[in-house]
């Protein structure tokens, strides 16, 4: 339908720049989503790392509450 209004040259040149542009645009959105799934990873590692720290912090207060309470 463009050959036939702006040419076959100009028409092939559109094209490959509308594809050209689309490429890039994916290529930029599958980007973002590796940076997002990268963070989403560290969240869940500093989540579990805080839990870790809060476990031996409550084992730590025991067993000082343990030996205050029991001498």
């Amino acid at each position: 339908m463009l050959k036939e209004k702006i040419g076959e040259k100009e028409a092939q040149s559109l094209v490959e720049y509308v594809e050209t542009k689309i490429e890039k645009e994916f290529d930029s959105k599958k980007d973002t989503l590796a940076t997002k799934e990268d963070l989403a990873n560290v969240r869940s590692d500093v989540i579990k790392w805080m839990f870790i720290f809060w476990v031996g912090q409550l084992a730590a207060m025991i067993a000082i509450a343990k030996l205050f309470f029991h001498s």
